[in-house]
């Protein structure tokens, strides 16, 4: 029988996906009781008193504060869960680090590629785990794209297509939200939905290396929110006017380095969208085949092998127990997994190397290879020109393996791997219990 393994839980922004956060922690062990891992719900910080209530009354925090310097050094939590606003996110970052905690931030962790690096120097220099929410990759359908371009079985990868696609913003009287303000959002589209699609892009295929960019702003104006009240869903009829100051709209197109090399393509990504609601979609062509998906049908892959014979063009491959950590949550093809499911998911890789063990999870590097990207698609937008994207070390990026037998995941568990440009931060400590030792 496992032993079982406390984990003081920390959280810092009790919105949506503070919730997200909490639940997936509370559905771990019911997905994954083999593992032995107990999450402990231990204090979670906010500045609205209403949702510290929440917090603890609803989700089981068995405490709440304003002040989230409270959580970080609180004795009893060993890992921290930071979904507070993007603003927010280098300045808890870094005192996370600092304080020798765990972190599971959500992207596009800094606000530039500049604050990326600083969270991740951070987590570095204090040997700590980090996690980040690029939940997209967790879709199984994704995981068995990701084994199918490795294993060689579309040949040669030659281009890409991938746009996400969002309505989120379509409306035009719709709140001019954080989300829409430089200082607090740094830029608009580009990192909130192009920074998934570049971190889709690197685990599936492999890293970006060039990008030329265009992009534009649709709603130039919106009517103010105050800071704290509603959503960026929120509509406001007749509200004061306030200029937007980031991007509604990015296209990109991308040459591929490392064993992708070769292998070009376009990335879109636009918040104003009308018609499609949660598009986000990849297409991976090969010499020998090619794929989709898109997370409207998440839980589904086109797929075409081969140039010849009766069965020419795509199939529709319904994701079942084969596919990734899908088992896990349903018995067979045809019964959908769910967005929440995918938390749960990244919950489990995140706790996994916070013990650790090898769960090829997304951390601070796959932050900074994606910011990186956003941060050269800027700049191209402005000179019109292309930009080389740096290179980071250590990344779970997609590679070939020699020969072409399948190599999906790449270790997280040496520190070594902070190379160029990149900084590993998970190097010390696994697990700290909650008597204050490692039981794994």
């Amino acid at each position: 029988m496992t032993t079982a393994r406390s984990i003081g839980v920390g959280l810092i922004s009790v919105g949506w996906m503070g919730k997200l956060h909490s639940r997936a922690y509370t559905n771990l062990p019911i997905v994954y009781p083999e593992l032995g891992i107990r999450p402990r719900l231990v204090q979670a910080a906010d500045t609205a008193e209403d949702r510290i209530d929440y917090a603890r009354d609803v989700l089981g925090y068995a405490s709440g504060t304003t002040d989230y310097r409270e959580v970080l050094a609180n004795p009893e939590v060993d890992v921290v869960s930071i979904c507070a606003p993007n603003f927010l996110h280098a300045e808890i970052g870094k005192a996370a680090a600092q304080a020798g905690k765990a972190f599971w931030i959500e992207k596009p962790a800094g606000r530039s590629a500049q604050e990326t690096q600083e969270i991740a120097d951070a987590a570095a220099a204090a040997g700590v785990i980090s996690a980040v929410g690029f939940n997209y990759r967790n879709a199984p359908a994704i995981e068995y794209a990701r084994s199918l371009v490795a294993g060689g079985k579309l040949g040669r990868i030659t281009n890409i297509r991938g746009a996400f696609f969002a309505d989120y913003s379509s409306e035009p009287k719709g709140a001019l939200s954080w989300r829409f303000i430089r200082d607090l959002a740094g830029s608009g589209v580009l990192g909130d939905l192009m920074g998934h699609l570049a971190d889709l892009a690197h685990y599936v295929v492999g890293p970006v290396a060039r990008v030329s960019a265009v992009t534009s702003t649709v709603y130039t104006e919106r009517p103010k929110l105050p800071m704290g009240q509603g959503t960026h869903f929120a509509v406001v009829e007749d509200g004061e006017m306030l200029p937007v100051e980031n991007e509604d709209y990015a296209a990109l197109l991308v040459a591929f380095g490392g064993d992708a090399a070769g292998a070009v393509g376009t990335l879109e990504a636009s918040r104003v969208s009308v018609g499609p609601r949660a598009q986000y979609s990849l297409e991976v062509y090969g010499t020998e085949g090619s794929l989709l998906w898109d997370f409207e049908r998440m839980n589904e892959l086109q797929l075409a092998l081969g140039r010849s014979g009766p069965h020419v063009g795509y199939t529709r491959i319904m994701a079942g127990p084969d596919f990734g950590d899908f088992g896990r949550f349903q018995p067979g093809a045809g019964t959908s997994m769910g967005y929440d499911d995918l938390k749960v998911i990244e919950a489990r890789k995140f706790l996994q190397a916070y013990l650790g063990e090898d769960s090829a999870h997304a951390d601070i590097r796959d932050a900074l290879a994606a910011n990186r990207v956003v941060s050269a698609a800027e700049t191209s937008a402005a000179s019109g020109t292309w930009e080389e994207v740096a290179p980071v070390e250590g990344t779970t990026a997609a590679r070939r393996a020699a020969g072409g037998a399948a190599e999906t995941t790449e270790r997280h568990d040496d520190a070594s791997d902070a190379g160029a440009g990149g900084a590993a931060d998970h190097g010390a400590g696994p697990a700290r219990e909650a008597g204050g030792t490692a039981d794994a």
